[in-house]
């Protein structure tokens, strides 16, 4: 990557915490089938996104239930504990976004996550979150990744001029979606490879500050 970056944009789920919705049911559900099962046929990811478009939880669970009455208290569980699904921070990254913010680069967040469930989190996580200058949640503004509305809605809300702005995601749709806009994309593996991206755009040193 070369030239001038003058913000960053971080997306939240599996690049500054890991998201797992294994970590609410396996406790109450001991048989590893019966809990691979019903990750994958009830508590779906195409039923959970509905959440990141903006539908209301209390709606797509009653649904569900009445599909899946025999579940109906590991449904609720879903929106009455989904942030314990979302932790730990990921290796590196509060250090990495600590050390930005001290720098003075600008940072912001791009997200598809429920309005309902970013609350709490947000709440829980305020630490690290205040040093985000605006955060941009999915299920407020009703769009998702990778739909091309949202990162102009984005850039127009955060005053980025899409060349002057590096986007990361853990996903090649959502980095692709940002690089066809001309924002400028770091695919996440891990923080390290991270840190020397950017280190070669000048905006971190390639070895974390103690």
């Amino acid at each position: 990557m070369n030239g001038v970056v003058a913000a960053v944009i971080f997306d939240v789920g599996q690049v500054l915490y890991h998201w797992e919705p294994r970590l609410l049911y396996e406790r109450l559900i001991d048989d590893d089938r019966a809990l691979d099962a019903f990750l994958r046929d009830v508590v779906t990811m195409d039923w959970h996104v509905q959440h990141d478009m903006g539908r209301p939880f209390a709606q797509t669970s009653a649904e569900l239930i009445a599909r899946h009455p025999e579940h109906e208290s590991l449904i609720r569980l879903w929106g009455e504990r989904f942030i314990d699904s979302v932790q730990p921070a990921v290796s590196g990254m509060p250090e990495l976004v600590r050390d930005l913010y001290q720098r003075g680069v600008p940072l912001y967040a791009l997200t598809n996550f429920s309005a309902e469930f970013w609350v709490p989190f947000h709440a829980r996580e305020a630490t690290l979150f205040a040093h985000f200058r605006d955060i941009l949640v999915s299920g407020a503004e009703k769009l998702v990744k990778p739909d091309p509305a949202i990162y102009r809605l984005a850039l127009d809300r955060f005053g980025l001029r899409p060349e002057e702005t590096l986007f990361i995601d853990d996903r090649e749709e959502n980095i692709a979606a940002a690089q066809a806009l001309g924002i400028r994309g770091h695919l996440f593996r891990d923080a390290p490879t991270l840190r020397r991206d950017l280190a070669a755009l000048g905006l971190l040193d390639a070895i974390p500050v103690p």
